[in-house]
């Protein structure tokens, strides 16, 4: 924003009104406008579904679900490598968020409180059932939610991986969280998270290079 030069009207004036009648400097003023950015109203209008949805709406927790079902599936998948226990357990872990919701501080974000409650679900659910072979993991990759983006050669490679080394990949390389929330959501110390990436990025190489050549 700028304000216009002042200027005196024209007409006569004294010899002195006339060496003292000096126009005023014409440079911007500028005025700084604080603007929140995006990501804060979009949590701040998520905070107030989550407001909503604690106090009974049906129409706040469908929205909930929309916005973070998708997401929640794909992470199961990933770690189970299963596209039907997948969906059971993101439903289970869903509910099991909105049975939680009371006691959910809604100034946090709550898909990473969601992912936490789900990935830790897959990580049972693996650890409980040896996933058999290549045999299912051809159907597997039939059945992959659309958009997950992984050829069937990837995707072997990483329902290979144990549990652990599975959960952090998935959270990291495909949802896109730091080391730092990762070890939040799944309770671990950074270094044990990056470490659990290290070893499971050396086991999948082969199958990036593969990939990308």
């Amino acid at each position: 924003m700028t304000r216009a030069t002042l200027a005196l009207p024209p007409g006569p004036a004294t010899p002195a009104a006339r060496e003292s009648a000096q126009p005023m400097s014409a440079e911007p003023v500028s005025e700084p406008l604080v603007r929140a950015s995006p990501a804060v109203f979009a949590r701040r209008r998520e905070a107030a579904v989550v407001r909503e949805a604690q106090r009974g709406s049906e129409e706040a927790l469908e929205e909930l679900f929309r916005r973070h079902w998708r997401r929640a599936h794909r992470a199961a998948f990933l770690v189970v490598g299963d596209a039907a226990a997948a969906e059971d357990i993101a439903q289970e872990s869903f509910l099991a968020a909105i049975r939680a919701l009371d006691r959910f501080d809604r100034r946090r974000p709550f898909g990473p409180w969601l992912h936490r409650i789900t990935v830790n679900r897959a990580i049972d659910h693996a650890r409980a059932r040896k996933l058999r072979a290549e045999s299912e993991l051809a159907e597997v990759g039939a059945a992959e939610p659309a958009g997950a983006g992984i050829s069937d050669e990837l995707l072997a490679a990483v329902a290979d991986l144990t549990p652990e080394h599975r959960a952090v990949v998935v959270l990291r390389h495909l949802l896109g969280y730091t080391p730092g929330e990762i070890g939040e959501i799944l309770g671990l110390a950074r270094g044990t998270v990056n470490s659990r990436l290290r070893r499971a990025l050396d086991r999948l190489r082969p199958a990036i290079e593969s990939e990308e050549g």
